[in-house]
């Protein structure tokens, strides 16, 4: 019997959790970025603010990046600006872990970081895009030195657990192997005049010369074993010098096996405008960047600061929060105006007076959740054993990918790598782990990648469950295309006086330029407010 109902069209949020659950963590992150939680930005100056009314008050809500710039760009405009946090750091989601920090999540475990000194790992944002430009730009103005972050290597791996009889392959072997299968499909399919009813006869002439030369083909279009796909795809016994200096071509891998194996999913991850090459890092760890902004701002922030409540009227808003600094006092703090960057996880339970439609857009929007792995090993083998410079492994398994450190190359002693980067499904289990049975999980799915050292070189390490961090209970805002629709603008659009911003406010999610914009546009919104200009 067949229903005569026709099949609903999943939800954004069930359609994620099934690529995470069936492709992975990577493969869901992919889908986000296409799904628009990860796009170019629109930056292109910092707002000019004139014409402030000289002491009017503002509250920040939060001293991450949001809360920070909001800060900084205010008092610039010649605002009396009050900062408060809930941490005893600055920076927010912007944080670096090394060796002597310790990590206390929600229900009670707790880690100490062993990292030897100078190493550290970014439980957070770690990588920065070249169109970045609104964070780029403060990381020029406030002396926060970039170094390049390797995204894509050629000689790092792709794993998937059913093809390959299971094991690693080089992503230059694949992509050559790939790229030079299909062009060759192509090539043959003009050569047959396959495609005369779309292209004309010169458009094959051109078609046909780019598929040899970018394919790697032999002049019969045939993609083989020899030189020309040895340069690319490398040699079973490299050049030499010498009388036995004669390199040996390597075999392609069976086309069949190389279209059936899905691992071409990680070569369309690279070409995603978010992961496209030149990226940025910030040299000696991400927290440099909130260091950075904290020092324009530091003396304007309080921290250890719980807020409870947010309230409002004509003349202006009342905060109330418990001093931690002094045992938990209750405290009111009062301004005319207030920026809140509070993530919407924690703001969404919080007693807090705005308009029903604004706490209806609060309520919308749920957090991802997603663990990092930081693993500290007692030498850099995969530089001195596989001739891994930086770049990313991908796997199916759980852990996701390993991540190679972009900096410290050839050097001596322990370094620390990401050893798993997990969203959705897999998060949520990794998240259910003690942080032993992560680190063993991680092992055990590393092992696969790096077998016979990955285990043998392990120093120790630690992760960082984003659900189960007190403050922000996910890593990142999660829209889906119909609550944009129907909350986006309002969560945007400042409330009486009272005006959020943060990732969360931005069309580009998870990542600390949507902080920044949002920021910016905030900070706007709510001098044209102060001006009586809206």
């Amino acid at each position: 019997m067949t229903d005569s109902h026709p099949p609903k069209t999943p939800t954004r949020r069930q359609l994620l959790t099934r690529i995470g659950t069936l492709a992975g963590s990577a493969a869901l992150y992919q889908a986000m970025t296409t799904m628009g939680h990860a796009q170019g930005t629109d930056f292109t100056a910092p707002p000019v603010l004139s014409g402030a009314r000289r002491g009017t008050r503002v509250l920040v809500l939060g001293a991450g990046l949001a809360g920070m710039l909001s800060a900084y760009e205010l008092r610039k405009a010649g605002y009396a600006v009050q900062v408060l946090e809930f941490q005893g750091r600055s920076g927010g989601r912007n944080i670096s872990l090394r060796g002597g920090d310790t990590v206390t999540e929600l229900g009670g475990a707790v880690q100490k970081v062993g990292f030897a000194s100078g190493n550290y790992i970014n439980p957070g944002p770690w990588r920065i895009p070249y169109h970045h430009q609104g964070l780029l730009h403060y990381c020029r103005e406030f002396g926060v030195e970039l170094e390049p972050f390797v995204e894509l290597n050629h000689n790092s791996w792709l794993h998937s657990s059913t093809a390959f009889d299971g094991k690693p392959v080089r992503y230059r072997e694949f992509s050559s192997d790939f790229t030079g299968f299909t062009t060759e499909l192509l090539g043959k399919a003009i050569d047959q005049h396959k495609l005369d009813d779309v292209v004309d006869a010169d458009e094959r002439e051109h078609l046909r010369t780019a598929m040899e030369q970018w394919g790697g083909l032999d002049p019969d279009l045939t993609y083989r074993k020899g030189d020309t796909s040895s340069q690319r795809r490398g040699y079973t016994r490299p050049q030499g010098g010498g009388i036995d200096g004669a390199p040996i071509p390597s075999d392609p891998f069976a086309r069949r096996d190389v279209l059936r194996s899905g691992l071409w999913t990680w070569m369309a991850f690279h070409e995603r405008l978010e992961m496209q090459t030149t990226m940025f890092q910030p040299v000696g760890g991400m927290d440099m960047i909130g260091k950075g902004f904290n020092r324009q701002v530091h003396d304007l922030i309080t921290l250890n600061c719980k807020v409870t409540s947010i309230q409002q009227d004509e003349h202006g808003v009342r905060v109330m929060y418990d001093d931690m600094n002094h045992g938990g006092v209750a405290r009111q703090a009062q301004a005319e105006y207030c920026v809140c960057t509070i993530p919407l996880s924690i703001l969404s339970q919080m007693d807090v007076q705005v308009s029903a439609p604004l706490k209806a857009a609060i309520m919308a929007v749920p957090y991802a959740s997603s663990v990092k792995m930081g693993m500290e090993f007692r030498r850099r083998f995969w530089e001195e054993d596989d001739q891994i410079y930086g770049g990313i492994s991908f796997t199916d398994q759980p852990i996701s990918q390993i991540s190679y450190p972009s900096h410290g190359y050839f050097s001596r002693g322990p370094a620390v790598l990401l050893g798993g980067y997990m969203f959705g499904p897999a998060a949520f289990d990794f998240a259910g782990m003690t942080p032993q049975a992560r680190l063993e999980q991680a092992l055990a799915q590393g092992e696969v990648l790096h077998p016979g050292t990955y285990r043998k070189e392990f120093s120790n390490g630690v992760s960082l469950a984003w659900s189960r961090v007190p403050w922000a209970l996910g890593c990142c805002s999660m829209w889906s295309e119909q609550a944009r629709k129907t909350h986006y603008k309002t969560l945007c659009t400042m409330d009486n006086r009272i005006v959020l911003a943060g990732e969360h406010a931005s069309y580009v999610g998870c990542w600390q330029e949507g902080a920044i914009l949002s920021a910016l546009d905030a900070v706007t919104q709510l001098h044209k407010r102060a001006q009586g200009a809206s």
